[in-house]
C-alpha cells in the first residue's frame, strides 16, 4: 500500500471534488446531444484518474493504464454488442431482458466515457515522463 502525505492526500480530494463537480453539472446540463455536457462529463472524468494518478512518478504504470484504456475500450464495446444481442433474442423474459439492457448501456457507457479519458491520462503522462526520461539521460 503506498501511503499518501496530506500534500498529495489533500490534492486528491480537491480533484475528487471538482470532478464531482463537474458530474453535477452535466447532469443539470444534460449529455444527451449536448456538447457543453459531454465536455464537462468527460473533463470530471480525466480529472479523477489525474485524482488518482497524480502521485505516480513510473512510466511503466501510465503505460499499463494507456494499453488497459485501449484494450478496454475495445472490450467494452464487444460486451456492449454481445449484451445487446443477448437483449435482443430474450425480450420475451422481462427478467432476463432488463438485465440485458442494463448491462449493455453500461458498457457502453463505459466504453464512450471512461476508457477514453483514461487513454488520454495515460498517453499524455507517457509523453511527458518519456520526454522527462530523455532529458535526463542528455545531462
Amino acid at each position: 500500500m503506498i501511503l499518501m502525505g496530506d500534500k498529495n492526500r489533500k490534492i486528491t480530494f480537491i480533484l475528487a471534488g471538482l470532478s464531482a463537480a463537474l458530474v453535477i453539472g452535466a447532469i443539470v446540463v444534460g449529455i444527451s446531444d449536448n456538447i457543453p455536457g459531454i465536455v464537462l462529463c468527460f473533463t470530471a472524468v480525466i480529472l479523477l484518474f489525474i485524482a488518482f494518478t497524480h502521485s505516480w512518478r513510473e512510466l511503466k504504470k501510465f503505460l499499463i493504464l494507456t494499453g488497459a484504456s485501449l484494450g478496454g475500450f475495445f472490450l467494452f464495446v464487444l460486451l456492449h454488442n454481445v449484451f445487446y444481442g443477448l437483449g435482443v433474442i430474450t425480450g420475451g423474459i422481462p427478467v432476463v431482458s432488463q438485465f440485458m439492457e442494463f448491462s449493455h448501456a453500461a458498457f457502453f457507457c463505459i466504453a464512450l466515457f471512461v476508457c477514453p479519458p483514461g487513454f488520454v491520462v495515460g498517453a499524455v503522462a507517457s509523453i511527458v515522463l518519456g520526454i522527462k526520461k530523455l532529458r535526463d539521460k542528455q545531462r
